[in-house]
């Protein structure tokens, strides 16, 4: 074989190294959410929405109008049970997820998320914070704030660098600070510079010491950043952005009345409506997550919700990869690779 035939020979190899690696990328991605039923219930799927999974919480579902119901880190997957006041923490291993730990908290919770060494739950009164150890996650608490509003509208808690920022429905965008060690010290307060026209603060995603909030019903979407709101965007044609995902550039929001996710451009404190129906569903969406390629979807119609799944191209594409009826009020959605 002469040195061009055996260029153009590893050429091929790597080009099928290449296809092979791209090819196993799909099968290691899962996509969880939750039952939310009476006797709740943790679903597993794989990307072309076969369930391959399912686990009792050991907890009692009923949360609505929130995100972030589910929180993964590292091997660890956490689940809200909003009836029974607890949160389950599931173990990821070569057997799938099983369920380690259910720990109680001070007020129902409707949102969970995961950083600095802790787990972070936002209940309808109180966001409270457990240290994690080589052993799980501290079913004590180690620090608490009660809310500004503290009526039940509660939707989301999100980390940044030394803060929390969350959500209350009834208009308040907070931030709590948080200790050397990551636990929940102080009060917490309204962000500085909230828009006059404010009108029911939902979902929200951080990144470093940036926080992008929905500002559903007045149709925005805001950048909080050093406790106060920088930026705020339009949501063109699409009504009311409710929940959040971003990875990367993009910034995806799902849109509930409109049944749709629109994509947005960030960068600095820039935030740019891309394309404004980027996908539709057939009920209302409730939560989305993006990671890695892939972003999934859970819309609900009732008592039924659809689990859709996407893969995502460099440019922000989203291509359908399949959907799949939950027949009942799912809540939460993540995104879990083998590699994590």
């Amino acid at each position: 074989m002469n040195r061009f035939h055996r260029i153009g020979a590893t050429a091929l190899l790597i080009g099928a190294a290449v296809v092979a690696h791209g090819q196993s990328r799909i099968p290691e991605t899962r996509i969880v959410t939750a039952s939310n039923t009476t006797a709740n219930t943790l679903l597993v799927y794989d990307t072309s929405d076969n369930l391959i999974q399912s686990i009792a919480t050991g907890g009692e579902g009923g949360a609505s109008g929130n995100s972030g119901g589910i929180a993964r880190w590292r091997n660890e997957l956490a689940v809200i049970n909003f009836g029974s006041k607890t949160v389950s923490i599931f173990e990821d291993s070569d057997k799938g997820f099983q369920l380690k730990q259910t720990i109680p908290t001070a007020s129902s919770p409707l949102s969970v998320a995961f950083g600095h060494g802790h787990l972070y739950v936002l209940g309808a009164t109180v966001v409270e914070s457990h240290a994690i150890s080589d052993y799980g996650v501290d079913a004590g608490i180690d620090g608490s704030a009660g809310l500004i509003k503290a009526d039940g509208s509660a939707a989301q808690v999100g980390v940044l660098e030394h803060q929390l920022i969350l959500t209350e429905k009834s208009n308040a965008i907070e931030s709590v600070n948080l200790d050397g060690r990551g636990a929940i010290r102080g009060t917490a307060s309204l962000v500085q510079n909230i828009p006059q026209n404010v009108n029911a603060p939902f979902g929200l995603v951080t990144r470093g010491d940036d926080a992008y909030v929905t500002i559903a019903h007045a149709n925005e979407i805001s950048l909080v950043r050093d406790d106060a709101v920088v930026t705020t965007t339009g949501s063109g044609s699409q009504s009311a952005p409710c929940w959040l995902a971003l990875d990367g550039p993009y910034l995806f929001s799902s849109n509930s009345p409109s049944h749709s996710v629109s994509r947005y451009v960030v960068y600095g404190k820039t935030i740019t409506q891309a394309v404004a129906v980027a996908a539709t569903f057939s009920g209302d969406p409730t939560d989305i997550a993006y990671r890695a390629g892939v972003a999934a979807v859970v819309d609900g119609a009732g008592t039924v919700s659809h689990l859709t799944s996407f893969l995502v191209d460099g440019d922000g594409n989203l291509s359908q990869l399949a959907v799949t009826t939950i027949n009942s009020s799912a809540n939460g959605v993540a995104i879990v690779r083998s590699d994590d």
